[in-house]
């Protein structure tokens, strides 16, 4: 018996090859409308799996006209789905290097409050001058320095989502006092990019801390997910180093496979060379499967030892979406929950707010 996995996906418009919307069954006159996102979110909360990650991004995109530009805020789509799904979590990214920590900390608890639980965060950075012009107030930073700063962001945001005690909101009729004084927290942080004296304005969510996910992509995005991570999303060309890589991360670890699914092999690869000569010059990000849902499968199942499941990112949609669902997911050995939240299904327990713990001192 394998062990059990768990399965996420991410969902990207027409899927994540810029030329996916000039396939038959993409409906490009619909990708930026909520009936869209609604069918792709009904499609993975009907199949039960972990995670559905909206990807985000300041940049425009693609140069070519022909390729597939422009996207919604992660944040507003999951928002929107949220009322609407029971089960998945919901994680946009937003990305840290142009965006204010307590934006990023008041968003997410918003999700976790209107999700009932289910909300998660994944980290990215921006080290583009295009994503730069776009704000005007900084030049693009250096890889190393923007997760740095993500990292820094991640403790802002942490003890954000920590600087309401639990039973802050009294809502006392009698006394007529909405608010416990004492249990909201000034968190005082200061660091090389940020001073926030906080507290939060929003309550405590639901999770207390919503879920947060790291990608790893090389040693910069490494090291802020050995520190702060509690799911990675990790890209690799190979099982081999993925589970080299595995073997050093404490947290849930999610091996990136991009993927393009027929019934027939031959099929696959050939809409995948029809994506590539439609738009050339896409390589894989990571480990990339062109088959059928039995190969898929196969590679599922032999995950290497420390990878604890996979996000899948489909190249068009909703094709593979579809396939995955119908043909894969059933037949893979599942992590077992007790629970509602996206805490739950990752084992991990609601932690107290570390200022009520503390006395009051971070």
């Amino acid at each position: 018996m394998s062990s059990p996995l768990r399965v996420g996906v991410e969902l990207d418009a027409a899927g994540r090859h810029p030329a996916a919307w000039r396939l038959p069954g993409a409906r490009p006159a619909e990708l930026f409308t909520a009936a869209h996102w609604r069918r792709l979110a009904a499609t993975v909360d009907a199949a039960d799996l972990e995670l559905l990650v909206v990807p985000d991004s300041f940049r425009l995109g693609s140069a070519d006209d022909r390729d597939q530009r422009g996207r919604l805020d992660a944040v507003a789509i999951a928002a929107n789905l949220a009322p609407l799904t029971r089960r998945t979590g919901l994680v946009p990214v937003v990305t840290t290097t142009h965006t204010e920590p307590f934006h990023t900390h008041k968003a997410i608890s918003a999700l976790d409050f209107t999700s009932r639980g289910r909300a998660g965060w994944q980290v990215e950075v921006s080290t583009t001058a295009e994503e730069a012009d776009a704000f005007g107030r900084r030049p693009s930073p250096s890889a190393p320095t923007a997760w740095h700063e993500a990292g820094e962001t991640v403790e802002v945001v942490r003890q954000l989502w920590d600087s309401w005690e639990d039973d802050a909101v009294v809502r006392d009729l009698a006394t007529g006092r909405f608010v416990d004084r004492d249990k909201l927290h000034h968190i005082d942080f200061r660091g090389s990019f940020f001073a926030v004296k906080g507290p939060s304005i929003t309550p405590r969510s639901p999770q207390g801390q919503p879920l947060v996910v790291v990608p790893v992509r090389d040693e910069h995005s490494l090291a802020v997910a050995r520190a702060h991570a509690d799911v990675v999303r990790l890209e690799a060309t190979g099982e081999s180093s993925a589970g080299t890589t595995a073997a050093g991360l404490e947290a849930t670890v999610l091996l990136d496979v991009e993927v393009l699914l027929r019934r027939d092999a031959r099929e696959a690869l050939e809409v995948a060379a029809r994506l590539d000569e439609l738009s050339p010059g896409h390589a894989p990000r990571t480990l990339r499967h062109l088959g059928t849902p039995d190969s898929l499968v196969e590679l599922l199942h032999a995950l290497p030892a420390g990878v604890d499941g996979v996000v899948l990112a489909p190249l068009d949609l909703p094709a593979t979406l579809d396939l995955i669902v119908s043909d894969v997911v059933p037949r893979l050995p599942r992590a077992p929950f007790a629970g509602t939240t996206l805490r739950d299904r990752f084992g991990l327990p609601r932690p107290a707010s570390r200022y009520a713990v503390s006395g009051g001192q971070p």
